[in-house]
């Protein structure tokens, strides 16, 4: 399992759509909610096949901007090679940089 977690000097919505337009991996679920007083919150949940671990992996994206600024959590899980190892050769942490990428020039 690989975390990140980031603050981005742009809007939930913003860092949304960027998200979803620009990651490669299959959008399994997607839901975005306007709150009151300007409060958004947004998940994404992405599954891809890695080969140099055999398996499929999943990543969830939260943003929201709750706290008063844009947080954006990324969690890869699911990609270790079995039920006993928990070693993944860098998957989960490759896929869950990816959205540390796609949001580099906003990250604060």
């Amino acid at each position: 399992m690989s975390k990140y977690n980031f603050k981005v000097n742009i809007t939930p919505n913003k860092a949304f759509s960027l998200v979803k337009n620009s990651q490669s991996a299959d959008l399994v679920h997607e839901e975005f909610f306007e709150l009151e007083n300007g409060v958004c919150t947004g998940t994404l949940v992405y599954e891809k096949y890695y080969m140099r671990t055999s398996n499929r992996a999943a990543l969830v994206v939260i943003i929201d901007n709750i706290k008063g600024y844009t947080d954006v959590r990324a969690i890869a899980t699911g990609s270790s090679e079995g039920w006993l190892f928990k070693f993944d050769w860098g998957a989960a942490d490759n896929f869950a940089a990816s959205i540390e990428k796609i949001l580099k020039e906003y990250i604060i």
